[in-house]
C-alpha cells in the first residue's frame, strides 16, 4: 500500500494491557476478556484485520474510550487457538499505524472507525549514519545482554529502513509502556529512530555499568567468601554511582540511637544490629533478627496523646454516644478530676491508668462505651477480643526460637496504638479457656496488675515494657466466669439491663435516627412513636440490651425504604396495629402477672444474662404414697431448693395446722413452666416454699405479688443477686408489689427512682414474713373457696421424671 493514501474503515478493537504492537512485528496475545474475545471472533468472521491498541491504565478490566490511546496498529490475524480455560491464544501481525477517529456502540464487542497514519520517512546521509549506528550500538548491546538470542543482530543487520529499524528494536527492548507509545506515535522515521538511540544507549550504560560491578567484585572477594558476594556487590554499586548512601546496619544503628530507649535496652538492640551485620546475608538467622529489630524499633517507647482534661466536654462526648450509664460516665469524670489535680500538683499528670471491668448483659453497648471513652479522653483506641483464646502465647507471645514466632496480642496492639497511653479493650474476658498450652488469664495477671504491668515481659520481645499509662478496660457478660485472682485486680462497673423507658429514648435519639441514615431515609419520612416503640420491645425483643432492638428498627426501615422507592411522597405511618405488616406476628408472649390468686401457684422472679424474668412455680398435690416430683428442666442447686422448701414445711407442719405425716399420704409435684428452657439458681427457693405450702394449706397465693430469695431449712431467707433486673421484669409485667430478702434493701438505690416510686417492696428475713405478705387474707380480698380435698392441678402439665433424669444448665445464678 502506498505511503501517501489515507483510508478510513471500521474495525473491532482489541485493547491491550502492557502491551504496545509496532507494525510488521509478530507477538502472540492471551484474550481473556469476554468483550476481547468477541472483538477476535468478529475480526476472524471477516477479513482478520483488528486493530490493537494499549490502555492507559492496566488495571481496568472494561476501559471506556477515554481510557484507550487514540493511537494504535492495524494487525493480521494470523492464528486463533482456543484454550481449556476459556481463554484464547492470538497471534497477530502489525500492518501498519492508524488513529482512532472514532469509537463506534457495539453491545458485545469492541468497534471503531480508524484512518491510516501517512509516515514521513527521511532519506540522506544523516539518516544513514544514524542507522548504522544504532545497529553497531545493538550489537554491544546483544553482547552485554545474555537475554538477547544470538541471532537478534543477524536479524537487526537485514533492516535497512530507518522506520522500520526503530520499530523493530522498540519491540524488543524493555522499554516501559509510555515510551513504546511514544514511539509508536512518532510518525518522522529520522526522529523515531532518535528517540530509540537514546533508549539504546542508556541501556548499554547500565550494562556496562553492572558488568564493572560484577568485576570489580569479583576481584575483592576471596574464595572463601563468596557468600558475602550480595552485600560486596551492593558496596560496589554506592562507590560508582558516587553516594555514601548508609548501608542496612548503619541505618539500624543510627534509628536505634533516634528512637530514644532506655539505656540498657539501646545497648541491647546495638549488639543486635552487629550480629546482624556480621551474618551472611541471606542467612535465615538474619531475617529473624530484623523482625525483632523493627518490632523494637516500631513500639511507642515515648510517644504519648495529651489527655483531654475539660471534665464537661468529655461528659458532653460521653452523653452523645450513649443514654444512661451513669455509674460508668462518672467513674470517667473522677479518673480526669484525680488527673487535674495530680498535674496542678506536681506539674505532670499522673501515669497510672484505671483498670475498669464492664460487666453485663449482651448488647448493652459494652463495647461501643470503650470506644466512646478513647474519644472522650483524646486517647487512641485498640480493641482485643479475647473470646476462644485459650493459648498463653496470645497473650504473652511465642519466643524467638520457634519458626514463625510473634509477639503476644498486647504487645501487637501497643504497635498498633502508636502511643504509650491507649485505651486498650479486652473483650469477652469471660470466653477464655485453658487448654495443655497454657492459661491466657493467668498470663493477664501481670497485664492487669497495677503495680507490675510497669516491667511487663512479652517472651518474643524479652524486654520489660511498661504499660502503666495504658487504660485497660476488660468486658464480660458474667462474673462467676473470670477467675478471681484475675477479677480481683479489676475494678468492676456492672452494667445492668435498660429498662423500658430508658430503651425508648435510646431508640428515638440514637437507633432510630442511626437506622434512618443507614438506609436512605430522611428524618420526616418515617416516624416510630413512643407506643410503637414500646411494642417493639415487648412483643419483637426479650432482651435486656438493645441489639434485637437495632435490628427490629432496621428491619421496619427496609420495608419503609422499599415503599418510599416506589412512591417517593409516601411517608410510612407505622402504628402499634400495623407493626404485624412489617415484621409479622410478634415473637414473643408479654407474659404478665397471674390473672387470679390460686392455690398452689406463685409467682417467682429470674435473671439471666438477659435480664430479669418472672418464673411461676405450681405445685400439685395428689393421694399417693409420698413421692415428690420436680419437673421444668431445673438443675441441681434449684432441686436442692424444692427438697428444702418441702423439709421446711415438713418441720413447720403444726404452725401450719397440717397433718405431720401428709407427705406419706400425699404425691407432691412441683412443676416450673416452658420446661424446654434450663433453670437453676437457688433465688426460687421462697417462691417454691411459698407455693407448696399454699397447695398443702389450701391457701391461696395473692396474684400481685413477686417473690426471690433463697431459704434454708430454719426458714431464713438469705440475699440473691440481679434485684434490679428481677424488679424491672416485675414492673413490666404489672406486678406492683414485690417480696425480697431484707439484705437486698441496700440494692434499693440501683433501682430507677421511678420505679421504686411505683413498686411496694416488702423486705423479709424470714419464711414467715413471706408467708404474710404471700397469702390471701382469708375471706378478704381475692379470698375464694377451695373445692375438693385433694387441690386440682394446674393448666400445664408435663409427665413427671425421676429427679436424677433432668438435664442441668446454669441460667439463673443468682446467689452472691
Amino acid at each position: 500500500m502506498s505511503s501517501q493514501t489515507r483510508s478510513m474503515a471500521d474495525y473491532p478493537l482489541l485493547p491491550l494491557k502492557n502491551v504496545v504492537i509496532f507494525p510488521r512485528t509478530i507477538i502472540t496475545l492471551i484474550v481473556g476478556r469476554e468483550k476481547s474475545i468477541k472483538a477476535v471472533e468478529d475480526a476472524a468472521s471477516r477479513d482478520n484485520r483488528i486493530v490493537v491498541a494499549a490502555q492507559r491504565s492496566i488495571d481496568l478490566e472494561d476501559p471506556t474510550p477515554a481510557d484507550i490511546f487514540t493511537t494504535g496498529t492495524l494487525a493480521e490475524i494470523m492464528q486463533i487457538h482456543k484454550q481449556p480455560d476459556g481463554n484464547v491464544q492470538v497471534v497477530v501481525e502489525g500492518v501498519r499505524r492508524v488513529n482512532i477517529e472514532r469509537f463506534l456502540q457495539a453491545r458485545y464487542s469492541y468497534r471503531v472507525q480508524a484512518m491510516d497514519l501517512l509516515e514521513r520517512p527521511e532519506a540522506g546521509t544523516q539518516t544513514d549514519a544514524l542507522v548504522r549506528n544504532v545497529t553497531e550500538m545493538f550489537e554491544r548491546y546483544a553482547r552485554l545482554n545474555r537475554n538477547v538470542p544470538p541471532d537478534a543482530a543477524d536479524s537487526i543487520n537485514k533492516v535497512d529502513t530507518a522506520g522500520r529499524l526503530a520499530d523493530v528494536l522498540a519491540a524488543h527492548l524493555p522499554l516501559d509502556i509510555a515510551t513504546k507509545q511514544s514511539i509508536l506515535e512518532t510518525l518522522n522515521h529520522h526522529q523515531r529512530l532518535e528517540k530509540v538511540s537514546t533508549y539504546l544507549h542508556n541501556e548499554i550504560e547500565i550494562l556496562e555499568m553492572e558488568q564493572r560491578i560484577r568485576s570489580r567484585v569479583r576481584q575483592q572477594m576471596d574464595r572463601n567468601q563468596r557468600e558475602y558476594y550480595l552485600k560486596e556487590q551492593l558496596k560496589a554499586i554506592h562507590e560508582e554511582l558516587g553516594t555514601d548512601q548508609l548501608s542496612e546496619a548503619s541505618d539500624l544503628k543510627q534509628r536505634v540511637k533516634d528512637k530514644g530507649l532506655p539505656e540498657a535496652i539501646e545497648v541491647k538492640m546495638l549488639r543486635e544490629v552487629v550480629r546482624l551485620e556480621r551474618m551472611p546475608q541471606a542467612s535465615p538467622e538474619g531475617n529473624v533478627v530484623r523482625t525483632y529489630l523493627d518490632l523494637v524499633l516500631a513500639l511507642p517507647w515515648n510517644e504519648r496523646t495529651e489527655d483531654r482534661l475539660d471534665i464537661d466536654v468529655a461528659l458532653e462526648i460521653l452523653d452523645e454516644d450513649h443514654y444512661g450509664l451513669h455509674k460508668v460516665k462518672e467513674r470517667i469524670v473522677e479518673f480526669l478530676a484525680v488527673r487535674q489535680l495530680v498535674a496542678k500538683a506536681s506539674g505532670k499528670p499522673s501515669t497510672k491508668g484505671p483498670i475498669l471491668c464492664f460487666i453485663g448483659p449482651p448488647g448493652v453497648g459494652k463495647t461501643s462505651l470503650g470506644r466512646s471513652i478513647a474519644r472522650a479522653l483524646n486517647r487512641k483506641f485498640v480493641r482485643l477480643s479475647l473470646g476462644g483464646v485459650r493459648d498463653e502465647a496470645e497473650i504473652r507471645g511465642h519466643r524467638r526460637t520457634y519458626v514463625g514466632a510473634l509477639p503476644g496480642r498486647i504487645i501487637q496492639s501497643m504497635r498498633t496504638a502508636g502511643t504509650r497511653n491507649p485505651v486498650i479493650m479486652l473483650d469477652e474476658v469471660d470466653k477464655m479457656s485453658a487448654d495443655f498450652r497454657g492459661d491466657p488469664a493467668a498470663a493477664l495477671l501481670e497485664v492487669l496488675d497495677p503495680e507490675q504491668n510497669y516491667g511487663f515481659v512479652d517472651h518474643y520481645l524479652d524486654l520489660p515494657y511498661d504499660l502503666s499509662e495504658v487504660m485497660f478496660i476488660t468486658t464480660a457478660n458474667v462474673p462467676w466466669q473470670i477467675p478471681r485472682p484475675l477479677l480481683d485486680r479489676m475494678e468492676v462497673i456492672e452494667i445492668h439491663g435498660y429498662t423500658e423507658d430508658e430503651k425508648i429514648q435510646i431508640g428515638k435519639r440514637f437507633l432510630l435516627p442511626k437506622q434512618l441514615g443507614q438506609h436512605g431515609l430522611e428524618p420526616n419520612q418515617m416516624e416510630l412513636s413512643d407506643a410503637v416503640i414500646r411494642s417493639l420491645i415487648r412483643l419483637y425483643t426479650r432482651e435486656a440490651g438493645v441489639r434485637s432492638f437495632e435490628r427490629t428498627i432496621a428491619a421496619i426501615c427496609r420495608k419503609a425504604a422499599r415503599k418510599v422507592v416506589k412512591d417517593e411522597s409516601a411517608r410510612p405511618k407505622v402504628t402499634p396495629k400495623s407493626l404485624t405488616d412489617y415484621l409479622g406476628p410478634p415473637r414473643h408472649r408479654h407474659r404478665g402477672a397471674i390473672e387470679e390468686s390460686e392455690v398452689g401457684v406463685a409467682t417467682g422472679l429470674a435473671w439471666t444474662e438477659q435480664g430479669g424474668e418472672l418464673l411461676p412455680v405450681e405445685v400439685a398435690v395428689m393421694h399417693g404414697r409420698g413421692t415428690l416430683t420436680i419437673t421444668g428442666r431445673l438443675g441441681d442447686v434449684m432441686q436442692e431448693s424444692a427438697r428444702a422448701a418441702l423439709s421446711y414445711a415438713r418441720s413447720r407442719a403444726d404452725a401450719l395446722h397440717v397433718d405431720k405425716d401428709f407427705q406419706e399420704k400425699l404425691d407432691l409435684h412441683i412443676h416450673l413452666p416452658e420446661g424446654a428452657i434450663p433453670k437453676d439458681g437457688p433465688s426460687a427457693g421462697i417462691t417454691m416454699a411459698t407455693a407448696l405450702i399454699s397447695a398443702i394449706t389450701k391457701r391461696p397465693v395473692r396474684n400481685d405479688v413477686a417473690m426471690t430469695g433463697e431459704i434454708t431449712l430454719r426458714g431464713r431467707v438469705l440475699p440473691i443477686g440481679g434485684l434490679k433486673e428481677k424488679v424491672l421484669a416485675a414492673h413490666r409485667a404489672g406486678i406492683r408489689r414485690v417480696v425480697a430478702p431484707e439484705e437486698n434493701r441496700r440494692d434499693l438505690v440501683d433501682i430507677p427512682k421511678k420505679i421504686r416510686d411505683q413498686v411496694e417492696f416488702v423486705w423479709v428475713s424470714s419464711m414467715d414474713q413471706v408467708l404474710a405478705a404471700a397469702f390471701v387474707e382469708r375471706r378478704g380480698p381475692g379470698w375464694r373457696e377451695t373445692p375438693p380435698e385433694v387441690p386440682e392441678t394446674v393448666d400445664i402439665q408435663v409427665p413427671s421424671l425421676p429427679a436424677d433424669d433432668i438435664h442441668t444448665e446454669i441460667v439463673d445464678n443468682a446467689s452472691q
